[in-house]
């Protein structure tokens, strides 16, 4: 039997056990399956990291916590939540990975996240393992008071587990800074300790100038260097992008600052389409609308008098680039056919897993330019990293320091993936030079430290 077959057969058997042993964990699934597919190759050369059952070691986290948060709202009332804390890998480092407060969070969707998170931390070539966190509370429409009361409770459980040289959480979709200060200042009341636990602080108190742009940049810094590698830039490119939310913010103003025009923004009740272009004080309504008065996209339609298309993703309109910034599992296979038909340059992930596995087969089968989000959403922890290491030296980088610095990790990405595409002879297949560079990384460290 050949070798590629033997090695397929081990990966279809670790599957089915990740699938039985966490049943109805779809998303969980989906990220296990994309990983095993990419790194096949790697274990027909290595057979050490088979005997070593590195792999079936890898798709099994180091520990996973549950919890209740118990919170009272502003009327005396009480609410029951759930807290997760998954802490997958730390071969390389720290556990590192962002809490998501939001109704859709439950065990499945953290394990995904946190199973990505691993190889995305080892991209950054920063000492990172992976890890993610979060609850189904719903920080949508709650007071300030509320959400302080409920970030205090879930502290109260997480502080014992957490920990700078242990694991370091962030912020992520419902976790902003008003979350983080919150949880920052319970931990700091509870421990009597003023420690880097938390990346995304205040810049006051900790927090790292560029984090709030760092997702949305480093999308950009690696989507400008893969332009730049079929012979473009994004100068005069239109470029379509979803979600409205931090990710989608900043990586709209790189976009307009590196020459390109971006048309679409979204939220969870539709999109917008404005042919002229969200720039300028147009720009500026989206971050007053998101971020100070927390309101829906649907306004901004309103405000210019352009089109609102009500519970529809934005893949139909007509652009060079697709930047998916909202959710997993936005953008699927019709989308795709879509945007190919549209004529789409290229596609990059701003989100975590936002395109679904018929769509990233579209892509590639077309030779569309697909950068996955592993490491094209890698920005905003390579910053969280620089921030941890800003904390244990007790300095502050100024803007462009720090900058300079995620551009810097952005384009060395884009080298490994390219290095391990040649290597094993994927061109144009940037989703399996992610997973092999990432999982190489760790998989030799576990090697190195022994069955643990």
């Amino acid at each position: 039997m050949l070798i590629k077959e033997i090695v397929n057969m081990l990966t279809e058997k670790i599957y089915d056990q990740v699938v039985n042993r966490n049943p109805g964990e779809v998303e969980f699934h989906q990220a296990i399956k994309e990983v095993l597919e990419s790194i096949e190759p790697v274990l027909g050369r290595h057979p050490e990291f088979v005997e070593a059952k590195i792999v079936e070691r890898i798709v099994e986290p180091e520990r996973q916590l549950m919890f209740r948060v118990p919170w009272m709202d502003d009327n005396g009332g009480i609410h029951v939540n759930r807290g997760f804390r998954v802490q997958f890998n730390s071969a390389i480092g720290p556990y590192k990975g962002g809490l998501r407060f939001h109704p859709s969070v439950y065990l499945g969707i953290i394990k995904f996240l946190g199973f990505e998170q691993i190889f995305k931390n080892a991209l950054t070539g920063l000492p990172m393992g992976g890890g993610k966190g979060g609850s189904d509370f719903n920080p949508k429409g709650k007071s300030d008071t509320e959400v302080m009361r409920f970030c205090q409770s879930f502290m109260s459980e997480l502080f014992r587990h957490i920990g700078h040289n242990t694991d370091v959480p962030a912020g992520d979709i419902g976790v902003g800074g008003r979350e983080i200060g919150y949880m920052f200042g319970q931990y700091r009341k509870l421990t009597n300790a003023f420690t880097g636990i938390l990346t995304g602080k205040g810049r006051g108190w900790g927090g790292s100038l560029v984090r709030p742009e760092a997702t949305g940049y480093g999308l950009i810094y690696l989507m400008d260097e893969m332009l730049k590698g079929m012979g473009t830039d994004f100068a005069g490119k239109i470029a379509a992008v979803s979600g409205s939310g931090n990710v989608a913010q900043y990586a709209v103003q790189k976009i307009n600052q590196l020459g390109g025009k971006v048309v679409t923004l979204s939220d969870s009740n539709g999109f917008i389409h404005d042919p002229q272009g969200i720039s300028g004080d147009r720009w500026d309504y989206v971050m007053t609308l998101k971020n100070v008065r927390r309101g829906r996209i649907k306004e901004y339609a309103q405000e210019f008098g352009c089109e609102f298309h009500e519970c529809k993703r934005p893949w139909g309109v007509k652009c060079d680039l697709a930047l998916p910034c909202a959710t997993q599992n936005e953008l699927d296979g019709d989308d795709a056919k879509t945007l190919i038909a549209n004529g789409v340059l290229a596609v990059g992930e701003g989100a975590n897993m936002p395109s679904t596995p018929e769509a990233i087969e579209a892509f590639l089968s077309n030779n569309i330019l697909f950068a996955p989000a592993k490491a094209a959403n890698a920005g905003g922890v390579a910053t969280s990293g620089l921030e941890m290491s800003q904390n244990s030296l007790r300095l502050s980088w100024s803007f462009e320091e720090t900058d300079a610095k995620l551009k810097n990790i952005m384009v060395n990405i884009y080298k490994s993936m390219s290095e391990i595409i040649e290597t094993y002879d994927m061109p144009g297949n940037y989703v399996a030079g992610a997973n092999i560079a990432g999982f190489m990384k760790v998989a030799n460290a576990m090697l190195d430290q022994g069955l643990i």
